[in-house]
């Protein structure tokens, strides 16, 4: 039987000096997943991951350095989680990848556009935002509920889901079941590394990397970025804001959904992907 999400072991990378922890399932192009803000190897949709493994892609989740169980000097500084994956593809000897990261994953998947393009082919951005002035900041009940030292349904609702959605409540809660069948699990993020990064409130541009920004403008990479209508930590709109100035960015937006739409639409949101993928004049 083919391996999945949940049965498939962890695996270990040796670079510079560390080792980072890695899970692989299927077979095909792969997309390398750069994870979300206290993510680590469990945090992903199994039914998201599974869907993509199922549409012939090879799809690789891992511990950034100094988290979960990778080691190495933790940090949340993007460059340095580009530079993960940078060496993760490497170490595996990956080629033709689809580099793809949820939230902070999606930034540090950017940075992996900008600084180390040569073994790529697309990438897919998930909840996540684009460099440069924002039009409209995270809401300050997103700094309020990541700072809880555990996520509760009510928690996975506000941060992920559509609290008002009665439908993205019930998504929520069969996400959460089926993300905790995992046996073999990785470490939490600690709380107080987190929070330390976290801040208290809404501060500026969250990335204010102009020269990414001027990069995507030109570059023939083509990109995908999948969001939610009501994503109260990168809200959609600032992707909308630059309209025509983002020549190869698809942008696909799911209604009454938060900051996980591939958590509420796994299937869905997988179909999109590898659509994406083989469409011959995209790639």
């Amino acid at each position: 039987m083919p391996m999945t999400a949940l049965t498939t072991p962890t695996r270990f990378a040796e670079s510079n000096g560390r080792r980072l922890a890695y899970r692989s399932i299927g077979e095909g192009q792969p997309i390398v997943l750069c994870t979300r803000f206290r993510g680590n190897l469990d945090v992903w949709d199994p039914a998201f991951l599974d869907a993509l493994a199922a549409g012939g892609l090879r799809v690789i989740t891992f511990d950034y350095s100094g988290l979960g169980l990778s080691t190495g000097t933790r940090t949340y500084d993007a460059a340095s989680l580009a530079k993960d994956a940078h060496d993760l593809i490497e170490a595996l000897e990956l080629k033709n990848v689809i580099i793809g990261g949820w939230s902070l994953g999606g930034i540090a998947a950017q940075l992996v556009i900008a600084l180390y393009p040569q073994r790529l082919s697309h990438a897919v951005l998930i909840g996540t935002t684009p460099p440069g002035p924002m039009v409209k900041p995270p809401e300050q009940l997103f700094y309020d509920t990541a700072r809880l030292a555990e996520y509760g349904i009510e928690a996975e609702e506000i941060l992920f889901f559509e609290p008002k959605s009665a439908l993205s409540r019930a998504a929520a809660r069969r996400s959460v079941d089926r993300i905790a069948q995992r046996q073999d699990r990785s470490v939490p993020v600690p709380v107080d590394f987190a929070a330390n990064h976290l801040g208290t409130g809404p501060k500026g541009d969250v990335f204010p990397a102009v020269a990414v920004l001027e990069l995507l403008k030109r570059t023939t990479l083509p990109i995908l970025h999948i969001g939610g209508d009501h994503d109260i930590i990168f809200p959609v709109e600032n992707w909308y804001a630059l309209n025509q100035l983002l020549p190869t960015v698809r942008l696909l937006t799911f209604p009454s959904a938060g900051h996980g739409p591939h958590h509420q639409h796994p299937q869905a949101a997988a179909d999109a992907i590898v659509s994406f993928v083989r469409e011959p004049h995209l790639a």
